[in-house]
Parts: C-alpha cells; structure tokens; sequence
C-alpha cells in the first residue's frame, strides 16, 4: 500500500490550498475533505460491541478492513506515490491512524480564530439568497446565532478546535505539525519547504503564481459556491473584518499553538 498522510486542523485556514499546492507534484495525490474518515467512524462502529456479532471480530481483522478502506478508496486509478487525505476529524483519530500507519504524517492547518470566523461569515454572506449548510439552512439567524452555532462542541469549529488540541496535547503528537495560515499565504516557500522537510520527503519546486484548484460541483451543491476556491496566486490579503468587534475579540486570544510553554509535546509550528 502507498504511504497515506493526513491533513487536518481548523476550517478555513489553508487545508484546501495546501492541498492544491502538493497536487502540483506529479508523486502525490491530494484534494479537499474526502469521505473516509466517516466511512472509517462507521466501520469502527459497526465493529464494536454494538453488533451482536462483533465476537467474531479481532483487532487484526479490524486493522484489515480499515486499511482497506484506503486502499481500496485510492485504487489504481489515482495517480501518485503518496496519498494525503484531507478531513477535519483525523485530529481526533491519532490512536487509530497511528495503530494502522505507524509512520503517517498529519499536517494540521491553523489559523486565528476570529479570522476564520470572519471568513466562514462572509461565505454566507456572498450568498445571501442561498442559505446556508452549515447552519441547518435556517433563514432566521443573525450574526450572534451563526457563530454560536460554529462555536459549540459539535459545532464546524468547535469541534474540529476541540480535535486539534486533543492532537496537541495527546501522545500521538509526534506525528503532528502545525502549519499556520499566516505563514501559508505570506511565506509559500517557506511553508512548503518545512511540509517537505517534516514529511521526509525531497523539496520540489513549486510554482506559487499558478495554483489551480476546483470544486465547483461540490461547492454549488452545497449552496456555496466559490466556498474551496483557491487564488491562481498566493497572496495575502489584507482586509477589514465582517465581524462585529465584540464577536472579532471573543476569539483573540485562542491560538493556543502560539504559547511555547503550552507546546511540551514539541510539536512544530510553521
């Protein structure tokens, strides 16, 4: 089976371009969310104890079945020599992949957290008439509802905000890097260059100006178009929130990957 790797981390913050930039090299296959991590969480439920048959069912023939499901998702008909699946639950499943892979990669993108929830609002906001997916397409909510509802527990951000720490933290984070936002679209190379070297893999050259991405079926069917489009260039974009500042200020100070002391697990930060 080919090396899988994993990106994961916080939404809107990079996972999608990151992703558009190693397809640019002929040797790895990547794209945005996949399914397999749901296809992965329904096995593992299937497998436990709620079935009345799980009696017949070991931990090798449940190692069988999960890497199965890559191997079988990624056939032969996708190109490349390494396979990186994009899905913001992986952080949560470090024991699990670490159990199949031992010697998987996970890239987790970051980002501050009231810039992603600036971002997420202003995708519903350029679709005004279309309401959203990520809202349960509720037409009634303000602002104040919309964030609360990405803030919860099982909320897009709380959850996957909840699953990056528990990454962080846990004692599987060697298998972790942190790649920021910020550093993705201000220093591209520089961001490349610390993905290549965590992966062990050989630098490429990669060309910054001509990134090309789509998901435009995806995007349309969710009711959100342009929501994975990616720049042909990779720039920084300076611009005013959409926040009001009180929302904009309740997230400043939860980019807990920014606190060295807090990192004893050494996980790298880029």
């Amino acid at each position: 089976m080919r090396p899988v790797h994993f990106i994961s981390g916080l939404p809107r913050s990079g996972s999608t371009l990151l992703a558009a930039l190693l397809r640019q090299n002929p040797r790895y296959h990547a794209h945005m969310s996949s399914p397999v991590a749901g296809m992965v969480d329904a096995m593992l439920g299937e497998m436990s104890d709620r079935n009345e048959y799980a009696i017949f069912i070991g931990d090798q023939q449940r190692r069988r079945v999960l890497r199965g499901l890559f191997e079988n998702y990624y056939g032969a008909e996708v190109a490349g020599d390494v396979v990186f699946d994009t899905n913001r639950v992986w952080c949560a499943k470090l024991p699990v992949l670490a159990d199949l892979f031992p010697a998987f990669k996970m890239i987790a993108c970051v980002r501050h957290v009231s810039w992603i929830v600036d971002s997420v609002e202003r995708a519903v906001q350029k679709n005004a008439l279309r309401p959203s997916f990520m809202f349960g397409h509720q037409t009634r909510g303000t602002i104040y509802n919309r964030v609360e509802a990405l803030a919860m527990g099982e909320g897009i951000l709380g959850y996957s905000y909840n699953a990056l720490k528990d990454a962080f933290f846990g004692e599987h984070a060697q298998h972790l890097m942190l790649l920021q936002y910020e550093t993705l679209v201000r220093d591209p190379a520089k961001a490349m260059a610390a993905v290549y070297a965590f992966l062990g893999e050989p630098p490429f050259e990669h060309d910054f100006d001509n990134v090309v991405f789509h998901a435009d079926d995806f995007d349309e069917r969710t009711g959100m178009p342009g929501l994975h489009a990616v720049r042909r260039k990779v720039s920084y974009n300076e611009r005013a929130t959409v926040l009001p500042p009180d929302l904009f200020r309740r997230f400043e100070h939860d980019a807990f990957w920014l606190h060295a002391p807090s990192n004893t697990r050494g996980v790298p930060v880029v």
